[in-house]
Formats: structure tokens, sequence, C-alpha cells
């Protein structure tokens, strides 16, 4: 079977690419990313050494990119992961969002109904929990809980879910959806909350808090989640949408207090110094409150479950930072960028 993943070099993307390409060598994997700011290569750098893997430089906001992809490689499964997805972003900036969310997703399901004939193929949507909105002190988001999204990220991924849907009911294009929680692990971008906290711990800089820290997420472990969604192209119903949770609902607080705390452990740090870096900043504007996923259906239906939990997630990738300098100083330094300009200029591929 031919694989096209998308956005395959960014966080999720590529590990899901590293694990999917040793599981299943039977499968060809067509890695189809644009390779923007937070797509690294040296993510998938040990899957591009495997038979079974291609990379291909495509921004999916380029139509004919896209139909050149398909016409090239003729997916008979996409997994679409490429998105704008970091909510401080999109409030600064939202045109991008709305152009590779909603635009991007928009020209692969054109592309999937063009080359695909009625009923071949799968086309598998990953999204996100933000787009069900705000939870108060409880209650948990299930598939059945209406759209209230609160920045434009998650508007614009609100749209791209209600897109995929329509492709189904109108066009009777086979699509799955997963709406999941934050994701943590290996490979992720310093923008995000974990990571953040990480690198700027090893290098004593402030630990930036939103307001008092008293946000709720429930975190999961990426290795998980890249295990539910191919549990949901196997034995996921079509035209159905499934939560994907790590049942690790943390403050945000908690969570910075917990790194520092393995960080002591593991390198020898006092506690005591490394707490001390926590700075409260600015709250976000329309900052939600809470997630928290209900599972449920997935567990019953399909049989799956976190193999993580949060202590030993969040250790794994504390040890992965503390062991990978070499990723960390390239992203810190933005030297793989030189790497991306000299393989591939301005090319946008396809």
């Amino acid at each position: 079977m031919h694989v096209v993943v998308t956005g395959g070099a960014g966080f999720i993307g590529s590990n899901f690419i590293n694990a999917s390409v040793k599981k299943y060598p039977h499968h060809r994997f067509v890695n189809a990313d644009a390779l923007t700011y937070a797509a690294n290569p040296s993510s998938v750098e040990g899957a591009s050494k495997s038979a079974n893997y291609v990379f291909e430089r495509v921004d999916i906001t380029d139509s004919e990119a896209v139909d050149r992809l398909f016409a090239v490689h003729r997916p008979e499964l996409v997994v679409h992961f490429a998105a704008e997805s970091h909510v401080d972003r999109s409030i600064v900036g939202p045109r991008a969002f709305v152009r590779t969310n909603i635009e991007g997703t928009f020209n692969l399901l054109e592309a999937c109904r063009k080359h695909w004939k009625p009923g071949q193929g799968l086309f598998h949507h990953v999204s996100t929990d933000e787009v069900f909105g705000s939870l108060g002190e409880v209650g948990k988001f299930t598939e059945k809980t209406p759209y209230d999204p609160s920045s434009p990220y998650s508007a614009s991924k609100a749209a791209s879910d209600h897109l995929v849907r329509a492709y189904g009911r109108t066009y009777k294009l086979p699509v799955k959806l997963t709406n999941c929680s934050n994701n943590y692990g290996p490979l992720q971008f310093p923008e995000k909350l974990i990571p953040l906290i990480i690198m700027n711990a090893i290098e004593r800089k402030p630990l930036p808090v939103y307001g008092k820290g008293q946000n709720v997420r429930d975190w999961l472990y990426v290795e998980d989640h890249c295990d539910a969604i191919w549990t949901v192209i196997e034995k996921g119903r079509l035209f159905e949408t499934y939560n994907v949770g790590g049942n690790n609902e943390v403050r945000n607080i908690d969570v910075v207090q917990r790194i520092c705390a393995i960080l002591a452990e593991e390198t020898g740090a006092p506690l005591e110094e490394l707490a001390s870096l926590v700075t409260y900043v600015a709250d976000r504007p329309g900052h939600d409150l809470r997630y928290a996923i209900d599972a449920s259906k997935l567990r019953n239906e399909c049989g799956w479950e976190p193999k993580e939990t949060f202590e030993t997630g969040l250790r794994k990738t504390v040890r992965w930072y503390l062991s990978n300098p070499e990723w960390v100083n390239e992203v810190r330094s933005g030297d793989y960028r030189k790497w991306i300009d000299a393989n591939y200029g301005n090319r946008s591929g396809g």
C-alpha cells in the first residue's frame, strides 16, 4: 500500500513516520512536507534510510503540487498531519492558519476525489480537542460535544474537520477523523510548553507560565497517539470520529514543576534553583481553561488504551532532550534551516 503522510517532518508526523516505516515494511511511505519553520528533516533521518520511504517537498496550499503528488505516487491512504498548530502564532498571524489548515485540507480532499475511484482509498484526518472550546471544572469532551473554537487556530481546524465530514457525506469519500488532546514527546519544536520548559531549564532561562498556571490539559504521549491513529485506520468505522486522550489531566504549573523535579533527578541540578526560574507572564487572549478527553469510544470499539502515564512519558521526554543535544542545538540556532535552503532552496516541490 502507498501511504502519503502530510506534515511528516513535523512533530507528530515524524514520530508517526519513524514508527510506521519500521512497523510496516510492506507499505511505501511518502512524506509530503513544505518544510516550514517547525519541520526538521533530521527528525526523520532514521526513516530516510529505509527503502520504503520517500520524501517530497510539497506545500498543500499549492493545489497543482498536490495533484502532481497524487499522480506520481497514487496513494491508497492519506494520513493528514500537516497544519499550522501553534495557538500564539495564530493570534498574531491568522492568515497562514486559514490557508494551510482549511485550503490545504480542501486541496487534499479534491485530489482524493479526483484520483480515487468511488469507494477507493482512505483519508485519515488528524485534528485537535481545541475545536470543542473550553470545559468547566467537570465533564469531558466526547465525539458529540458541539464545536466552540476560541482561537484562529482552533477555528481553522474546526473548519477543516467540517470539510472532511462534508466530503464523506456528499461525495462518499472514505474518511475517518481523530481529535486528540495535547501531545508531547521527542522531536517537538520548542515553542510548545513541555520542550520549551525543558530547554529553558537546562539553560537556566526563565520558565514562562501563562496567567497563574491553572489551565488544565489532558496530555498524550506522542507514541501513544501514533498507535491510536493506526488503530483507527485499521479498526475504526468509516465516516466516524474518535477522540484520543492520555487520561492525564494536569495543570500547567504542575507540568512545569514536574519537569523541574525530573531534571533535578536526572542531572543532579538543585531543584530549588530550577523552580526559582518559574516566571508568570500575561495570559493568552481567549485562553481555554480546561480540556479533557473521553476516549471511551476508541477503547470500546477498537480496544485502544494509552501505554504511558504522564510520569513515564514525561521522564522519557526529558531524557530524550538531554540525550539529543545536537538536535536541540540545531533547532535553537536555526542551523537545520541552512540544510533545507542548501538542498531545496525556495522550491515548493511536488
